[in-house]
């Protein structure tokens, strides 16, 4: 059986839960239980669930019970039909050195390098890999229309800040970008929200606003990664839960 490595506890702050509030221009105004509102461009029941879907080609959603939601109110102005990413698109050029190719690095060879990270700063690996799917889709030579480049979108002033030479190189842009967001939940007291939206907009732009800055783009990358690593998770559950209850039949007590 495999015995996962103790991961400091996270906080999940109320506030990643609405983080699509700010989304400009939506269909629907989302009515919720703690007197809070959301707004989405629609919403549909899947497996219990109401899920509640940012934009038109339903490229992003959060699922919320529906206890947590009073009802939704109709609004005037729709959601444009080709929204914005919630990151720059990367340009995918090819490495300086042309040693690596526009391409998703094969899982095979990437969860290595994150658990490795994981490991060195008590970090867990899904949240790891949630950030790499969301920054970059797995692509180590992804480079944004800001110039954040590698795996975990390292600037190039991030990337000298934790002591990464090659931020094309896999290993050392997971370890730099580990090392980065290490830094963040330490100075957020482990509120997970907060450091991701630092990650994302510059812990200047958090403290500025004293949270989770208004910035659309910042709220949806924090809600994208939060529900990938909110997937992942239940997905690794799962995977134990019938390891579990296979040693049980091999092994009844």
């Amino acid at each position: 059986m495999n015995h996962e490595p103790p991961i400091r506890p996270i906080i999940l702050a109320l506030a990643a839960i609405m983080l699509l509030s700010a989304a400009a221009r939506a269909a629907e105004s989302v009515q919720l239980a703690n007197g809070f509102t959301m707004r989405c461009d629609h919403h549909a029941m899947v497996d219990g669930h109401l899920r509640l879907y940012p934009h038109a080609d339903g490229s992003e959603f959060l699922d919320l019970a529906p206890s947590m939601v009073v009802g939704f109110h109709e609004l005037a102005a729709p959601v444009a039909a080709n929204p914005a990413p919630a990151v720059a698109a990367p340009s995918h050029p090819a490495h300086p050195s042309g040693s690596i190719k526009p391409a998703p690095l094969p899982a095979a060879e990437l969860r290595p390098i994150l658990d490795a990270a994981g490991r060195e700063h008590d970090l867990d690996v899904d949240l790891l890999a949630s950030i790499v799917q969301a920054e970059s889709a797995n692509n180590p030579a992804a480079v944004s229309h800001a110039g954040a480049r590698g795996l975990m979108q390292l600037m190039p002033g991030t990337a000298h800040e934790v002591g990464v030479q090659n931020a094309f190189a896999p290993s050392d842009n997971v370890h730099g970008g580990a090392a980065y967001l290490d830094s963040l939940l330490a100075r957020y007291h482990d509120n997970l929200a907060l450091a991701l939206a630092a990650y994302n907009a510059g812990p200047a732009a958090v403290d500025r606003y004293h949270g989770i800055p208004p910035y659309r783009e910042t709220r949806l990358y924090v809600a994208r990664v939060i529900h990938l690593f909110n997937q992942r998770v239940a997905e690794r559950n799962r995977r134990q839960r019938e390891a579990t209850n296979q040693a049980s039949m091999v092994h009844p007590q």
